[in-house]
């Protein structure tokens, strides 16, 4: 039953839970519809990206599935928005991969409609003739589809019955209908009440009582050029704009042919704190600030009062149309980071997980995205609003070991807005370079009579990697062997800073050239060297008398 439907393409999983479900609710079976072997959810970390708002699921880490974590409510989440659509991020690790999973929140009929009063309070002439309509206040209804579509009855009246006229909006507004003429010394009030009923399963009801009070003698109702305005405004007007002019006119005379206006029936209510008129001239202001990405439509109704006794009234409909312009920045968050990066990464490597998002709509909410400066990364687009930054190029953490990346985000705008985020990739390591000698051959010449311990030479290798990577051993050879025999007690070098020190005694008349291989050795895994080779002379001192 919680499970709808899903689907796996392009690294996207679909699921759809109704709200108000239980916490610990099994939603899917993550793990197995991305593929997992059973314990490979836990074993590769695999869990949620945290995102903007509260999703109410987490992954269970035991099983992979994806399970309601807290209250799921529709309504609080999307508003009147259909269908109610989250948008997850999944990681994986070992390798790093990111899922996009897409949680549709169903709608249950979990609310009733509501009325904005409980009680109307309606004047209606005595004089009013049968088929005169007076327009009700509706109820409204948080859900959505038909558990939101509204019905209307009215209480059984002689002199009443309701028509429900549908709105450009799709919206049902009860109108009032006069069936049969009043007659005020009759029956002075009239109390009917208006229930409203949404199309859930089962069904819930509200209801508004009307308080008709029969008025007496006045019997022209202003009336109103037309009976709908629509008004088009950006949302960067200024307060105090004046929106439009309304104007209705009453045949009567006197004090009953004076026209005062006021606003109702606001459609969101919130329109209350940004829409005033002039009572008299009919002048429409702005009191408030327009903000299209939270209301881009409002409906409201101007009653036109008379000064009769009693006063009759008149009404139209305005329709408010807020227009986007470009006054949301593009925002970009790293949602993951994985660094630092070895030098010997493969090209295609993902180092970071992006999400942009802009709040405007059209193209000022339109937003392009790239990566300054030229550097070996660059930026994938790997669904909407979420990019991969990459590796384009092979690194050499000799010519540069860390990289500031700056990732741009300009929109569609007119003139455009941006925003950028720095990422900071440092470059590991890797055993890529041997040790170096300076030269092939060195040739070190020593007398005879040098002591044992002497300093013959110092040598050294240079190797540019890092830590165990560049530290560099000495060793010395014979030919292609270690030094074996006699050599081996003649010389020596320290291992920590290649000095050839002499061990034993040097006798020209014996040996006057030694050819010595040295070797430098780094403690990378596995090891690198390089090699050099000394050559030796023996220079002669006079150490022997003459012999007769």
């Amino acid at each position: 039953v919680l499970q709808a439907a899903w689907a796996l393409a392009g690294g996207q999983v679909r699921y759809s839970v109704p709200e108000e479900a239980k916490a610990g609710t099994v939603v899917g079976r993550l793990a197995q519809d991305l593929g997992l072997e059973a314990g490979e959810a836990e074993a590769r970390r695999l869990r949620l990206v945290a995102q903007g708002r509260r999703a109410s699921v987490e992954v269970s880490g035991a099983s992979g599935a994806l399970v309601v974590s807290s209250r799921l409510d529709r309504e609080e989440l999307c508003g009147k928005s259909a269908p109610c659509a989250l948008r997850l991020e999944v990681l994986v690790e070992r390798p790093l991969r990111v899922f996009h999973v897409e949680l549709e929140v169903t709608d249950i009929n979990d609310n009733a409609p509501i009325f904005p009063a409980a009680r109307k309070n309606l004047s209606i002439a005595e004089l009013s003739v049968t088929g005169s309509r007076f327009p009700l206040e509706g109820a409204s209804d948080a859900d959505i589809g038909a558990n939101a579509q509204l019905s209307y009855t009215l209480s059984p009246s002689a002199h009443f019955s309701l028509d429900l006229q549908k709105s450009n909006e799709g919206n049902i507004e009860p109108e009032l209908i006069l069936m049969k003429s009043l007659d005020r010394e009759t029956t002075p009030v009239h109390r009917l009440v208006l229930t409203a009923t949404d199309g859930g399963q089962p069904s819930l009801t509200s209801t508004m009582q009307l308080m008709i009070s029969v008025l007496d003698a006045n019997d022209n109702a202003p009336q109103f050029k037309q009976s709908m305005y629509k008004v088009q405004l950006p949302e960067s007007t200024a307060v105090g704009t004046s929106v439009s002019c309304v104007n209705a006119t009453d045949p009567d005379d006197g004090s009953n042919s004076e026209v005062t206006y006021t606003v109702t029936n606001f459609l969101p209510p919130s329109g209350r704190d940004l829409i005033s008129i002039n009572p008299k001239t009919g002048e429409i202001h702005l009191t408030g600030d327009l903000d299209f990405e939270e209301v881009n439509v409002f409906n409201f109704r101007i009653e036109a009062r008379d000064q009769g006794t009693p006063p009759l009234s008149g009404h139209c409909k305005v329709v408010l149309e807020v227009l986007d312009v470009n006054d949301n920045a593009p925002e970009v968050w790293v949602t993951s980071l994985s660094v630092p990066v070895a030098e010997d990464a493969s090209v295609g490597t993902v180092v970071a997980l992006l999400s942009v998002s802009d709040r405007d709509s059209g193209a000022n909410g339109r937003v392009r995205c790239w990566v300054w400066p030229a550097s070996p990364f660059g930026l994938e687009a790997t669904f909407a609003g979420s990019y991969s930054l990459v590796l384009r190029e092979a690194l050499d953490r000799e010519r540069v070991s860390e990289y500031e990346v700056e990732v741009r985000a300009e929109d569609g705008g007119a003139p455009p807005l941006r925003a950028s985020r720095g990422v900071r990739v440092p470059v590991s390591d890797v055993n890529d370079n041997a040790p170096a000698f300076a030269q092939a051959v060195y040739t070190v010449l020593a007398r005879e009579n040098n002591a044992a311990g002497a300093e013959l030479a110092r040598l050294w290798a240079r190797d540019p990697d890092e830590a165990g990577n560049g530290r560099v051993s000495y060793s010395v050879h014979e030919g292609r062997g270690r030094l074996t025999g006699a050599l081996a007690y003649v010389f020596s070098i320290d291992a920590n800073n290649g000095e050839i020190r002499l061990t034993g005694n040097l006798d020209f008349e014996a040996v006057t050239l030694y050819d010595l291989h040295i070797k430098a050795k780094d403690k990378g895994t596995p090891p690198l060297s390089g090699h050099c080779k000394v050559v030796l002379e023996v220079l002669d001192v006079n150490d022997n008398a003459p012999e007769v």
